[in-house]
């Protein structure tokens, strides 16, 4: 399984999978599965953050919520500091709950519309055990404050408050607790370019003042080119492409990396690029194809019948850059001949930091 530099990760997933029972019938037999993760392995460091990115029904946001347990995973195995997480229970899979929180995509279905937001922040702090009473309301006065919020703000409901405004809330919510990891599921997606700016430099100057790790879920690569230390590639539910952000950016080796890179569009009228289209449609996960599940679409002019056969394992091809491809991968003089025909673009174009 890939590592990242730190001799002891935070968090180590290995083998993860979530397999979704297909039932027909009138007695509900079940006659398949939907295998939305298959065999998910990467590493977390302290401190660091891991993007996970790919096309909607991928199955990234199962991979964040079946690490956390909100759904319980089919097989494979969660490590957090030490402590297997899926042989938690009771008491003790509550502690650890403390530890490893999530900040969800929708803004506005995350918060209970009855509930004032310091209620809803409140929460964590009673159920933890963290703090009571007066020292509560001071605790989420200052939590409210540190997401760039009002501390007046508690005592009003989730319907009052713009959709920036309810993540900002949705993380110090997250944050009350003090968790050492946060998976955030697409925590921009639904906001204005210009809130989104504002809430991604919110999540790194906490990561800056908490040591936060974050597994950052995302299908906007603007978003993870700003955002990651490292970007991990999903396709089908499996992992695909793993390498530190610079290198992935500058050197897609997986013909689908590339494809996902080619489709993002530049804010400059004047780069004229070719874009790399994929055959047909992905596959069924309920029927994912035998062999490297993204043969029945690769590009890759050296395909062939093994392909279709031999699942390829996640391997070092370069330092740090790890690929699930069987052929031979582009070479890194290959793809700057592909990037200077306007194949790809340096990430620090993508997304400036806002004033």
């Amino acid at each position: 399984m890939p590592n990242s530099a730190s001799a002891s990760p935070l968090l180590t997933v290995s083998n993860l999978a979530k397999h979704f029972p297909i039932r027909t019938g009138v007695f509900r037999r079940v006659t398949g599965q939907v295998k939305a993760v298959d065999g998910v392995s990467f590493t977390v460091n302290a401190g660091e953050t891991l993007a996970l990115v790919g096309e909607s029904g991928c199955g990234k946001t199962t991979t964040g919520r079946a690490l956390l347990r909100l759904i319980e995973p089919t097989g494979g195995s969660v490590e957090f500091d030490g402590v297997n997480v899926l042989s938690l229970k009771g008491e003790a899979l509550r502690r650890l709950r403390r530890r490893m929180q999530i900040v969800f995509q929708d803004p506005y279905g995350s918060l209970n519309p009855r509930m004032t937001i310091g209620a809803a922040i409140r929460e964590g702090l009673i159920v933890h055990k963290l703090a009571e009473g007066a020292a509560a309301n001071t605790r989420v006065r200052s939590l409210l404050e540190e997401v760039g919020l009002r501390p007046e703000y508690a005592t009003r409901y989730p319907h009052e408050f713009s959709g920036g405004q309810r993540q900002r809330v949705g993380i110090a919510r997250a944050l009350a607790v003090e968790p050492r990891f946060i998976v955030c599921d697409e925590p921009v997606s639904a906001l204005d370019v210009s809130v989104q700016a504002q809430v991604v430099n919110l999540l790194q100057d906490l990561q800056r003042d908490r040591g936060l790790a974050y597994l950052f879920i995302a299908h906007d690569l603007a978003v993870v080119a700003h955002m990651a230390d490292r970007v991990a590639v999903m396709y089908l539910g499996r992992i695909v492409e793993m390498a530190p952000r610079a290198s992935l950016f500058a050197m897609p080796l997986m013909p689908y990396t590339q494809a996902l890179l080619s489709a993002v569009p530049v804010p400059d009228p004047r780069i004229k690029r070719q874009r790399l289209l994929l055959a047909g449609e992905p596959p069924s996960p309920a029927n994912p194809p035998s062999g490297c599940v993204f043969h029945p679409r690769c590009p890759h002019p050296a395909k062939d019948a093994a392909c279709s056969v031999i699942v390829p394992p996640l391997e070092e091809k370069e330092p740090g850059h790890f690929v699930a491809c069987i052929k031979q991968t582009p070479t890194r003089v290959d793809w700057d001949v592909q990037r200077a025909a306007g194949g790809s673009i340096p990430p620090e174009r993508y997304l400036p930091r806002a004033q």
